[in-house]
């Protein structure tokens, strides 16, 4: 257990430390970008940025920890085997990074046994470090974070997520059209790590996740979680480890019967 600890705190360090550096790439580059190409049927993006910032993250984490599986959105796995797997998103929300619209993130996370035990996320445009830690709270540029509870939830505003693939999904968008009439507003940033930043900074009040999973999910779990939010899935029960379709509510504990309700009410 003390090792353990102790690499995840080195490894706090050096996400920190290098999360900064590849977001000074995409600050650099930002609304310069002179290469974007779709990458899958979906129309999804990478640009120049997403490689630079991609390598400059996944050098330093192999120089530092060789040993460690390391999957990133661009370059995949790299070929080791280790209870510790590192998983990079360079830039959370290409697509809105290459049409000029200032919303991205990066985002690093380290699993353990397929439990995410370090979870760091940089907007660099605003320069907001967040970072949560297993046991250890979440925090905004060294300021604890604490999802709020609203007494008129209804009035709330809450996140969508959805996967890449789930397009105009009929239960998918018979779920969102009922969501955004429960709720005052909700948002579709197409950048899930600010959301979750978001619920764990208390700035919204829930997300509903529909079917989305990838390096940038499980940074976004634990920074929830850390900062006192429950996650569960569509059926109340409580989400640990990994899955390759999730779908999930968070929220702060007061609030779940309310959001099973109205997720509920959109699936059926």
């Amino acid at each position: 257990m003390i090792v353990i600890e102790q690499t995840i705190r080195l490894a706090q360090e050096i996400a920190k430390r290098v999360i900064r550096r590849a977001g000074k790439v995409a600050k650099d580059h930002f609304d310069q970008i002179t290469y974007a190409e779709e990458k899958d049927i979906f129309g999804d993006v990478v640009t120049e940025v997403d490689h630079e910032a991609e390598r400059i993250i996944c050098d330093e984490i192999s120089i530092s920890f060789p040993d460690h599986e390391i999957h990133s959105e661009e370059r995949g796995h790299n070929g080791q085997k280790s209870d510790w797997l590192w998983m990079i998103d360079p830039l959370d929300g290409t697509n809105n990074f290459a049409i000029g619209l200032p919303i991205f993130s990066v985002s690093i996370t380290l699993m353990y046994r397929s439990e995410p035990v370090l979870g760091v996320i940089y907007e660099p445009l605003v320069d907001r470090l967040f970072v949560a830690s297993r046991g250890n709270g979440a925090s905004c540029n060294l300021n604890p974070m604490k999802v709020q509870k609203k007494e008129q939830i209804h009035k709330g505003t809450i996140g969508w997520i959805q996967g890449h693939q789930v397009q105009n999904e009929e239960k998918a968008v018979r779920l969102r059209q009922h969501l955004d009439v429960r709720f005052k507003r909700m948002m579709r940033l197409w950048a899930p790590t600010i959301q979750w930043c978001m619920l764990a900074k208390g700035d919204i009040d829930g997300i509903v996740l529909y079917n989305s999973e990838g390096d940038d999910l499980y940074s976004g779990i634990l920074m929830a979680k850390e900062a006192g939010a429950i996650v569960m899935d569509y059926e109340g029960i409580p989400f640990d480890g990994m899955n390759s379709e999730p779908y999930l509510i968070a929220c702060h504990p007061d609030h779940r019967d309310y959001f099973l309700s109205v997720v509920r009410e959109g699936m059926n």
